[in-house]
């Protein structure tokens, strides 16, 4: 048993003065009580689930920024990402994921929903080890020591009409038998730290009896996860072949529940955000990688006022922050309004603080994970401001999450523990040297030529 001092503590119930976090030898949280604060204590806050990953593509960050075609799009976009995606094997991928989760928890992400669909070898041949790009995540999450919800992906059909994958997208094939012999295999490894989820690549890419199939076999309180309405092209496609918008078919024949989260749903008419609130589901949100795609702005104010569930993503990892998720997530808001400080809830007008709350109510159902908030029984992720930094100076109860999210692009993360475990000390990773090595090596390999 081991008791961390916070000089405040963020709770369920706001900020709490002079607070100790006590933790058992599995890393949960076994009592918040009175403690008097060391030299060394500061403001701890929980840590943030990432709930979009896919990590592979942070090694292609930035280089998809030049024109390619005066109409560029996310669907352009796909050709640079084809081509990176071809070049990975798992010590490549490895070596790209433990640089990119090492920077997660810099941020203050403690816990990443992996959303993984290079499965085989570039030619689509599974390796030896038909699990083999899995373990190499896993293997990196453990790593680094962040918590990681792999979500191997389902992914089938080349669009809407069933057309076969192209010969880029091979490796990302499985049949229903052979992805549920996946997700069996890799249960086995399932502790701590670690959860398995299941995952839909899109409707587009997985046909409604396959979806069906895999669905009637999970287990009640798996995670469920899959790509839906990001693109106004994949809204359209599905109501020429389905005869209903993607969020509309999905609620009307799937058991969509709180296990669900839809990324992205960028496009929703208002019966849909009104029936996905109902739902309980989550929308994992990723405000950088949307806009770097030009995909569009969610509906926020109205999925807030449905009372919906939503957390953020880092995607495509243009940007590996927390901060700049959130701040960009109201700042698309303020742009369409042209007004300011929309993201406020009843009772509550930090509008850092509505997102923080949000971040922390999905993140255990999404994840499948016992975190979200400092709460007995959940586990003890949780992120150390550095007050010594200038932009915190003088802050005060009223103002401290604010000031972090809106004062600009210094991280200001101190300290991060994870299960009570410190990965992150004086804002730099316990292997921080050691891990950029590796990337930088994985880096010259995959840019050869």
């Amino acid at each position: 048993m081991k008791t961390f001092d916070a000089r405040m503590l963020w709770t369920r119930d706001g900020w709490r003065a002079d607070a100790g976090v006590s933790v058992d030898e599995h890393g949960r949280i076994t009592a918040l009580e009175p403690a008097e604060p060391t030299a060394s204590a500061s403001w701890i806050v929980p840590g943030i689930a990432n709930l979009h990953s896919h990590a592979f593509q942070r090694a292609m960050a930035g280089m998809a920024e030049r024109q390619t075609n005066p109409t560029d799009s996310f669907w352009t976009w796909r050709e640079t990402m084809y081509r990176f995606a071809g070049r990975f094997d798992p010590d490549a991928l490895h070596a790209v994921a433990a640089q990119l989760y090492a920077e997660m928890l810099e941020a203050g992400y403690t816990t990443v929903c992996e959303f993984h669909y290079l499965h085989h070898a570039p030619d689509g041949r599974p390796y030896d080890d038909p699990a083999a790009m899995s373990r190499a995540l896993v293997a990196a999450a453990r790593d680094t020591g962040i918590r990681l919800t792999l979500l191997p992906v389902l992914y089938m059909t080349g669009g809407f009409d069933g057309r076969a994958l192209g010969e880029r997208q091979r490796r990302f094939a499985h049949g229903v038998d052979d992805y549920l012999r996946l997700l069996d295999t890799l249960g086995e490894d399932v502790g701590a730290g670690l959860h398995v989820g299941a995952c839909f690549h899109s409707l587009r890419a997985v046909p409604t009896e396959a979806m069906q199939a895999v669905l009637a076999t999970l287990p009640a309180a798996m995670p469920v996860h899959i790509h839906i309405a990001e693109q106004v092209a994949e809204v359209d496609d599905c109501l020429a072949t389905r005869g209903a918008r993607p969020v509309e078919w999905l609620l009307a024949n799937a058991d969509v529940d709180r296990r669900w989260t839809l990324v992205h749903a960028t496009h929703l008419v208002d019966a849909e955000v009104q029936g996905l609130a109902r739902s309980g589901a989550t929308v994992a949100i990723c405000p950088t990688t949307e806009a770097n795609l030009g995909d569009g702005l969610f509906p926020l104010r109205a999925y807030l006022d449905a009372g919906g569930g939503w957390g953020i993503g880092s995607d495509s990892h243009i940007s590996v922050s927390p901060v700049e998720e959130l701040r960009w997530l109201e700042y698309g808001q303020r742009l369409a309004t042209q007004r300011r400080n929309i993201a406020v809830l009843p009772g509550s007008p930090s509008v850092a603080e509505t997102l923080l709350r949000g971040v922390a109510t999905s993140a255990a159902r999404s994840t499948g994970h016992a975190i979200g908030a400092l709460d007995v029984g959940q586990f003890a992720d949780f992120v150390l401001f550095d007050d010594a930094a200038p932009q915190l100076a003088g802050m005060t109860r009223e103002d401290a999450l604010d000031r972090w999210i809106f004062s600009g692009n210094r991280n200001l993360v101190r300290d991060v523990h994870v299960g009570g475990t410190q990965v992150v000390a004086g804002g730099h990773h316990r292997d921080r040297d050691g891990i950029a090595a590796r990337y930088r090596a994985a880096m010259r390999t995959l840019l050869t030529d």
